[in-house]
């Protein structure tokens, strides 16, 4: 069983180490937590980038190399997600953990020693960014952020929630948009990054065998010359978000040979409500699994879609269904896809599908201590929520959801936004 220990290191900069002897290596993170927003979130993704070029002792990307390659090969990469309306940009490295070195050496140490370099001491050029590394990971990022149109499906909820959300900072995309990243300069892009140093929190995540004590005692020392800013707590409830009147309706040509339907839904509850876990049965019930009723009837059993499914956002609030769907059939698949969500407002929910449904979530969140990225991962979302709960209490609390819950749950779903991608020749 991992022991979870949180501590505060420095004002407004929070660890979560996680003690366990179930791997073979340690992974040893740190995010600056940001509210989203489109001044911002592009040059937030921008730094860590450009950090990892280069760094005062290891000023370019060999030596970095070189250095990690010193550490048992170990890694340390730039990160950036989106955990509801709040921002997380940083690194996550991987090291071989100090009790499977040949000669009983540490790594944890000089692993981070060298994330803490990455943080603190980046190289730099007239008192600023070096020129070249920002425009090289300027132009990655624009590319990057210009080829979300190539992953049709995933396009198709990025704009769905641009347009259900449009205002608010869940509409903001992780990489920020092209405008602002071609924006960036290494003058302003220094002032962002100092910016958050002195007032974003962090966030810090350490995952292996050593103790408490000794992982904060490393990044206490790693971390000792980071600014001691004023810094402001990233909001823990975002902004409220209500259904319209009627459904928004948006539709977009491409060229595309498949159309994307995508259907927002408020939800009526988030990850701090007590009624959580029945949210979290009844979307798997719906669409979240391959015991659904999309996949099983609108998919399977009528042919009405490519692919069918949903997510909840259980930060935001809301449950984002993706379909591929024939042009000819897009009427036909939304009308299924609402009556299936009637059906389960009706409470027509088979026990062997509640049951299915309850035995996925429950398999999914306790095999997420079995690796290591998803484990960083759903501490990641706990930090930004402000939450303590480990796996084993949410699981135990999916399993105590009743089949009167989750229709509760069901009934305060509510159509927000359809967005369609269609052919320009449909």
């Amino acid at each position: 069983m991992a022991q979870v220990t949180r501590t505060e290191l420095f004002p407004g900069v929070r660890l979560t180490s996680v003690h366990t002897n179930t791997f073979k290596s340690c992974v040893l993170g740190a995010q600056f937590l940001s509210p989203l927003a489109p001044e911002t979130a592009a040059a937030n993704a921008l730094v860590p980038s450009v950090l990892r070029r280069g760094t005062e002792e290891h000023p370019d990307m060999e030596s970095l190399s070189a250095a990690l390659d010193e550490l048992y090969g170990g890694s340390i990469q730039p990160v950036i997600r989106t955990r509801g309306e709040t921002q997380c940009v940083g690194f996550l490295g991987s090291f071989l953990d100090d009790a499977f070195t040949l000669d009983g050496s540490a790594v944890l140490e000089p692993a981070a020693a060298l994330l803490g370099e990455l943080l603190l001491r980046p190289r730099t050029q007239d008192g600023v960014f070096c020129s070249d590394y920002t425009a090289s990971e300027r132009s990655n990022l624009v590319d990057n952020i210009r080829a979300q149109v190539n992953d049709k499906r995933s396009y198709a909820i990025k704009r769905l929630k641009e347009e259900m959300c449009a205002g608010e900072p869940f509409a903001v995309d992780r990489l920020g948009d092209e405008a602002h990243a071609a924006a960036l300069t290494p003058q302003n892009l220094w002032e962002r990054y100092q910016a958050l140093l002195r007032t974003a929190p962090m966030e810090l995540y350490y995952c292996g065998t050593a103790a408490p004590v000794r992982v904060e005692a490393a990044l206490r020392a790693a971390l000792k010359d980071l600014p001691a800013g004023e810094r402001q707590a990233v909001p823990s409830q975002p902004t409220a978000h209500t259904a319209p009147a009627a459904p928004k309706e948006v539709e977009e040509a491409l060229d595309v040979t498949q159309g994307k339907l995508s259907m927002g839904f408020t939800v009526g509850g988030r990850v701090w409500d007590s009624h959580f876990p029945a949210l979290m049965l009844a979307n798997a019930v719906y669409g979240g699994t391959t015991t659904s009723k999309l996949f099983l009837n609108v998919r399977e059993k009528l042919s009405l879609c490519y692919y069918a499914s949903s997510m909840l956002d259980k930060f935001k609030g809301v449950m984002l269904v993706a379909s591929g769907v024939e042009f000819d059939k897009v009427e036909e698949a939304r009308a299924e896809i609402l009556a299936q969500l009637e059906a389960c407002k009706a409470g027509q929910i088979e026990d062997w599908e509640l049951e299915g449904a309850r035995r996925s979530v429950v398999s999914a969140l306790r095999s997420t201590g079995d690796s290591q990225s998803r484990l960083e991962d759903f501490w990641l979302g706990q930090m930004v929520a402000g939450l303590t709960e480990d796996l084993e209490a949410l699981a135990s609390r999916v399993e105590a959801v009743t089949r009167e819950e989750v229709v509760v749950a069901f009934s305060a779903m509510t159509l927000d936004t359809v967005y369609f991608l269609k052919g320009k020749e449909a």
